[in-house]
């Protein structure tokens, strides 16, 4: 069992690196250890080159931040909910992380040019390196003799800390793969028109990820088709490509998603039916514990892609539990909402529930979009119904001029049951009207449960 409770891991020589920041971290009056600033590319509108650190601890640790150009005028570290406060003084920064978190440091309002810090917990149970079933990719680059390395069945690929993979991870009709590590999986020199996902998961069963960092993936940086008993833990990832998602979900069941960071070009989590190869309905998902950066449409999607020729498919049993959400932008009116709802293809979308979730400023969309649509760039039928929706604890502060809405295709199409349970937004309870929410045609059984406690 690892003693330490600090565990930093030197970069390769090869590994794109920026300068925007000198970062050193330490145990509680411990020595100093210097870590590799990674160049992290974000948002598609305007490509920009961010900074990522990653290290494990398991306790208090001291970090100490220099901006290497300019002053630092002022400092926030977000999620906001972390309630971690910093000191700053010409150009250093400084804090106290309290335990393994994921964090955003922004100096003088830039959240794009802005300091990634990835705290791991320890790893447990460590791969045996000498079993035969462990794929190993020690410190150090790897550029994977194909594009796509498939993985065969009761293997386990250990992406270690220092290593850096340059290729796509496939388990396509297998079971029983782990794929784990604190390295990275690197993706930013693939071409732009090579539609690879970082870990694809297709037709297979009981596949665990957890721990890696992915970075630019040309598409989604996990699909999952088909498949079921799939567990994400810990991914980090950063995507600037066209259709780059962070985890979508195509006729999938039983899929569990645990204290992940996506900072994606397109949804974070996109959820459907029927797509291409995939059939099926969908059901049994949970995310939970996470933050959600959409610098591009959706942090939480649900409904668009089903089987429309033979009456659709059924998504249901989702849960959204203790969310942060720390960006939502979208130029196009049509794909508003951090947390969306819009079924076509004849999909029938129930039994959600977003619970304990916390919506910071974001640049341009809506809080809340339950519509049954017919989108035709991508459904030849509009959706059948949206039923049994729950948004529980939900706090938005900052400032949205566009109402969230809710609306029915027809009279046959319809949304009916949504409760709204203590949604606070700046501080009061939300409300039924223009200003907060536009309830359109088609919609029955829409109701506020207050608390008492709140403004």
């Amino acid at each position: 069992m690892v003693q330490n409770d600090l565990i930093t891991y030197p970069a390769p020589a090869e590994a794109a690196g920026n300068s925007d920041f000198t970062v050193r971290v330490r145990t509680l009056h411990g020595e100093w250890q210097e870590l590799f600033c990674y160049n992290v590319k974000v948002d598609m509108h305007d490509v920009r080159n961010a900074s990522m650190v990653y290290f494990d601890c398991s306790g208090p640790v001291e970090v100490e931040v220099l901006k290497n150009i300019g002053v630092v005028k002022e400092a926030v570290i977000r999620p906001l909910s972390s309630g971690l406060d910093c000191a700053y003084n010409g150009n250093r920064v400084a804090f106290i992380l309290d335990r393994p978190r994921k964090l955003s440091l922004e100096v003088n309002g830039d959240r794009f040019h802005n300091l990634h810090i990835f705290a791991n917990p320890l790893e447990e149970n460590v791969p045996d390196l000498a079993d035969p079933d462990v794929i190993y990719f020690g410190p150090g680059i790897h550029i994977l003799e194909e594009p796509q390395f498939h993985i065969p069945s009761g293997k386990t690929v250990y992406i270690a800390g220092g290593a850096v993979v340059v290729g796509a991870l496939v388990c396509e009709h297998v079971h029983d793969v782990t794929i784990r590590g604190r390295g990275l999986l690197y993706m930013s020199d693939f071409e732009k028109t090579t539609y690879y996902r970082g870990v694809q998961i297709t037709f297979s069963k009981n596949i665990t990820i957890e721990g890696i960092i992915t970075v630019d993936p040309p598409h989604y940086t996990v699909l999952i088709g088909q498949s079921e008993h799939i567990s994400i833990r810990n991914l980090k990832t950063f995507s600037t490509r066209g259709w780059s998602d962070g985890i979508d979900m195509m006729s999938c069941s039983h899929i569990d998603i645990d204290d992940v960071f996506l900072r994606t070009s397109d949804d974070c989590i996109a959820i459907y039916g029927h797509r291409g190869e995939f059939d099926g309905d969908s059901r049994h998902v949970t995310v939970r514990n996470s933050i959600l950066w959409a610098d591009v449409a959706h942090p939480m999607n649900i409904g668009t892609h089903g089987d429309s020729e033979n009456g659709g498919n059924v998504i249901e049993n989702i849960v959204f539990e203790n969310i942060d959400i720390l960006e939502h932008h979208e130029p196009q009116r049509d794909y508003w909402g951090c947390m969306a709802i819009n079924p076509g293809d004849n999909n029938t979308v129930r039994n959600i529930r977003y619970e304990n979730i916390r919506i910071e400023q974001f640049e341009l969309g809506e809080l809340i979009n339950i519509r049954v649509v017919h989108n035709p760039k991508y459904n030849p039928h509009p959706g059948k119904r949206v039923e049994n929706i729950l948004f529980k604890d939900i706090v938005f502060n900052g400032i949205c001029e566009n109402p969230s809405r809710i609306e029915g295709f027809d009279e046959t199409r319809v949304v009916d049951g949504i409760t709204f349970e203590n949604v606070v937004v700046n501080g009061r309870q939300l409300k039924l009207d223009s200003e907060d929410i536009l309830i359109g045609s088609y919609v029955h059984n829409v109701n506020i449960i207050r608390n008492k406690d709140s403004i």
